[in-house]
């Protein structure tokens, strides 16, 4: 270790290295790193406690090596914190003048659950540490950061794309949809600052040791799992509560889990309305649940394993060299731009994808169909769009077809429609309004999102962050919220008993930001259009494969991305006639739910 430090330490030293969320885990070790290389570090996260004792092992690195580096520590900061960055940034300046590495590290689990299930405000957390925080972090250390300054990104291979691939990431549709969004920034950030000198690249490493595979995600999606396909005798809602509580007692000696077990058990004596439970017979169920809990948690960590070549996981100390070489001025010259190496882990997955809908052979059936379209227009093109689709279905023989729209949208083009307006963001009102339309009509068939568009000539760096905040909400966290709500109204009581789930029907289209209109695109006018197209491709494939895979649901989510790489644009009357062969179930039963209506394959 002293020698590659010797060897790399000119390259680095005197260099100022900002790393989030560095108090533990991978970016704690690529902090080690730096301090061996003679790097000025600056520190950061959530806990004091860590960040403390991070600080005293880089300075007893930095005094071995015979360093005149310092090292920095900012406790109390969490990347989604707009204040705290701010104030980080000017700290910063004051005390080092300047930013040379930004590695963007911070990262949470996020609910580990099924969509049906998450928690509306955990999604929105989740997304808003892992891409906000990125994004928000480079755009302030910019102002410190001159030609050869370097921003890493760290990110996950599971969101990332292949051919006509989408890979899925079952009970993590928030952190999935950020890390497809954050893959894309990356890019995007690299063309935005090439006339700088600054270098952009993402790293995919795959699966790492770490605490938080092994004691949190593993673990809780096998709890999951358990909710969902039940446990002996049982609730769902029981093992919920059971598993909440057990799951931090996996590793912990016999005396404490049994004792535990016991405890737990009679608290859900107490939850049930039977209080003839038997503790101990109940406390044995509870002892056979977390032992099927932790099998389960193996079984999930080989199967990862097994898709490895080398069948092994990157260490923490491994990733943090990938993370070093990146630094380097001549790799990040051949790799700006990039999402590395991206395809470690081999995993394979049916295709999603597919250019058209183009299939009249069936007809269409949509008459006495229930439909709420969702939308909030902010352009004439986005409003005509809408008005085309409302209007397509309604010839088409819709039995109901109501529009929700965001306040004070609704105009005399819609009076002839049943309109609502209301915050779209608001969880409350989306799952009150919903549910008031399956009230009325008994069923609902289909629910459409039109996320509209954003204006791909504005510079990603010179948005506010309440700017970005609103195209975070508008192109994920709404279309999330919608599907949600949309699933659980199409499947009543289902949350509670997730059996209910099986062989339920119904559909939810998503159509996204529309690809660059123009004679000649720039590269990077295409990389600012993929930002939040691709955030919605990952969270598509995932919310299916729940569905499908885990609830053994009929409901099927489809995302259509409008436009073309011609530049020609979208035609509405073609993508509400592809809306109307969705409903009409002219897609069958393959696995295409990804739909390019405006491509055409040469």
């Amino acid at each position: 270790m002293e020698e590659h430090a010797l060897q790399s330490s000119s390259k680095f030293s005197n260099k100022v290295a900002l790393i989030t969320g560095s108090g533990t885990g991978i970016g704690q070790s690529i902090a080690k790193r730096f301090a061996e290389n003679g790097t000025n570090i600056i520190i950061m996260g959530r806990r004091k406690e860590p960040l403390e004792q991070t600080t005293t092992t880089l300075n007893k690195i930095i005094a071995d090596n015979g360093s005149s580096a310092r090292i920095r520590s900012f406790p109390g900061i969490d990347v989604s914190d707009e204040i705290g960055i701010n104030g980080m940034v000017k700290q910063i300046a004051e005390e080092f003048g300047k930013i040379d590495i930004v590695v963007n590290n911070a990262g949470v689990s996020g609910p580990v659950r099924a969509f049906t299930n998450a928690d509306f405000t955990e999604f929105r957390d989740c997304v808003a540490i892992h891409l906000t925080g990125t994004f928000w972090t480079a755009r302030q250390c910019l102002q410190l950061m001159e030609r050869g300054a370097k921003i890493i990104t760290i990110s996950t291979f599971f969101s990332e794309e292949n051919r006509y691939e989408q890979r899925p990431y079952r009970f993590r549709t928030p952190y999935t949809a950020a890390q497809g969004a954050k893959n894309r920034l990356a890019e995007a950030l690299a063309w935005e600052l090439a006339d700088d000198g600054i270098r952009s690249i993402a790293t995919n490493p795959g699966p790492v040791h770490s605490d938080r595979i092994y004691k949190t995600v593993y673990p809780k999606a096998a709890a999951e799992f358990l909710r969902i396909g039940g446990y002996a005798e049982l609730s769902s809602s029981q093992i919920d509560y059971a598993c909440s509580k057990l799951l931090p007692l996996l590793g912990e000696d016999n005396a404490t889990i049994s004792a535990t077990l016991r405890e737990v058990a009679q608290e859900i004596s107490q939850l049930g309305p039977d209080n003839s439970i038997d503790i101990d017979l109940l406390a044995n169920t509870l002892s056979g649940l977390i032992s099927k809990l932790q099998e389960i948690a193996e079984k999930i960590q080989n199967n990862t394993r097994n898709m490895i070549i080398d069948r092994e996981f990157l260490s923490q100390e491994e990733v943090a060299d990938v993370v070093l070489n990146l630094c380097d001025e001549k790799i990040s010259k051949l790799v700006n731009g990039r999402i590395v190496p991206s395809d470690r882990v081999f995993y394979p997955v049916r295709p999603h994808i597919r250019t058209s809908l183009d299939n009249m052979s069936v007809p269409l059936q949509v008459s006495g169909n229930v439909v709420i379209i969702i939308a909030n227009p902010s352009s004439r093109q986005e409003l005509d769009r809408l008005n085309t689709i409302a209007r397509v279905l309604h010839q088409e023989g819709i039995k109901d077809l109501t529009l929700f729209l965001q306040e004070r949208q609704v105009s005399e083009e819609f009076q002839d429609f049943s309109c609502i307006e209301f915050d779209l963001s608001d969880e409350e009102q989306m799952r009150i309004q919903i549910q008031e339309v399956r009230k009325k009509f008994g069923v609902i068939d289909t629910v459409v999102y039109l996320t509209g568009n954003y204006d791909y000539n504005r510079s990603i760096l010179s948005l506010s962050r309440k700017e970005w905040e609103s195209l975070v909400d508008k192109f994920i966290n709404v279309p999330a919220l919608v599907t949600k709500e949309s699933v659980n109204a199409m499947c009543p009581d289902a949350v509670l008993e997730p059996i209910k789930y099986k062989n339920s029907n119904g559909k939810i289209i998503l159509i996204g930001p529309e690809s660059p209109v123009g004679t000649k695109i720039s590269g990077l006018i295409r990389a600012r259009a993929e930002i939040f197209r691709g955030a919605l491709r990952p969270y598509a494939a995932t919310v299916n494969q729940e569905l499908f895979e885990v609830l053994g649901s009929s409901i099927r989510l489809f995302l259509i991305l409008p436009g073309n790489l011609e530049g020609s644009g979208s035609d509405a009357q073609r993508l509400s006639q592809s809306v109307v062969q969705i409903i009409s179930d002219q897609v069958g039963n393959n696995n295409d739910s990804i739909f390019y209506v405006d491509e055409v394959r040469k």
